[in-house]
């Protein structure tokens, strides 16, 4: 995990970065959401994806991918959480008191 951090260090910030802008627009949501049924089988897929991360089940360069992409996925998840609160609190301090 250590060198993907220090040699893929560019590609996780920059999955950080676009997490970070795309959780700033994406406050407002006015589209259909995904329903309940097809979120339980997407959080058990990245749930099995992670298991067979740990457990280390892919071997060689494919595993290797999905440790990366995991760690991009997780880091652009991770800016998309902060994006989306730092526009929350940049929106509520400059908003007037009511």
């Amino acid at each position: 995990m250590a060198f993907l951090l220090g040699f893929h260090w560019g590609w996780l910030l920059g999955s950080l970065l676009l997490g970070l802008a795309a959780g700033w627009i994406a406050v407002v949501h006015r589209g259909k959401g995904v329903s309940k049924e097809l979120s339980r089988w997407l959080a058990a897929l990245a749930l099995a994806l992670v298991a067979a991360a740990l457990t280390r089940v892919v071997p060689g360069r494919p595993g290797y991918w999905l440790d990366l992409g995991l760690s991009m996925f997780a880091c652009y998840l991770a800016g998309c959480a902060l994006g989306s609160c730092l526009r929350d609190w940049v929106l509520a301090r400059g908003a007037p008191a009511a």
